[in-house]
């Protein structure tokens, strides 16, 4: 499905490449482990617990959103981005460089995402690319302008969507995850890998 640069390739991943990944994050996270970001400002804290993988991670504090190169609780570089998850950005993205940033979202216990931007990065020209592992999500995205017409898909383990072109900018969120749609994690909840270029070429 291509609706205005987003597009959707409904079970990309088979399971077995799903538990690929699963098992490389719980790897991951034992370098560099969950935490859970405050808003900029308010220092409300997020219902998502996030960790990254690559030579660059998001953040989000008081001091605002940023990119940097070490883990905010830790210090420590982030572990890099294991060869599955190229291998899905060269097979989707059209984008001749290598992803930078790999953001891990840990959706359980009633956590979503409100509408917003992926606008931190300095170069537009490369597409995001979302990974769902775990529990059906329901996926909300608009136009690049807040308050615009929104449309929904329900993300299944294994489903990748890409927000590339026109849609680069646009606004989008998690509305609520179906707990228990899914056996892969074996606690429940949702995993949503997100890979970024941030630096420009």
């Amino acid at each position: 499905m291509n609706y205005d640069g987003v597009r959707h390739f409904p079970g990309l991943l088979d399971r077995t490449v799903q538990e690929t990944l699963v098992e490389g994050l719980r790897e991951a996270v034992k370098q560099a482990p969950l935490f859970v970001p405050l808003m900029p400002r308010t220092g409300r804290p997020f219902s998502v617990r996030m960790t990254n993988l690559g030579v660059l991670g998001w953040v989000s504090d008081r001091a605002g959103y940023r990119y940097q190169a070490t883990h905010p609780e830790t210090g420590k570089p982030w572990p890099p981005m294991p060869e599955a998850l190229l291998e899905v950005w060269h097979k989707v993205s059209s984008f001749a460089g290598e992803p930078e940033a790999c953001l891990v979202n840990f959706y359980q216990g009633g956590a979503k995402m409100g509408l917003h931007q992926d606008k931190d990065e300095e170069d537009f020209s490369a597409p995001v690319v979302s990974i769902s592992l775990g529990d059906t999500a329901l996926f909300r995205f608009g136009g690049t302008e807040r308050g615009g017409k929104t449309a929904t898909l329900k993300l299944a383990s294994g489903d990748v969507v890409v927000m590339g072109g026109k849609s680069r900018l646009c606004f989008h969120g998690i509305d609520r995850v179906y707990s228990g749609t899914s056996t892969l994690l074996k606690e429940g909840g949702r995993i949503n890998l997100t890979l970024r270029r941030v630096r420009k070429p």
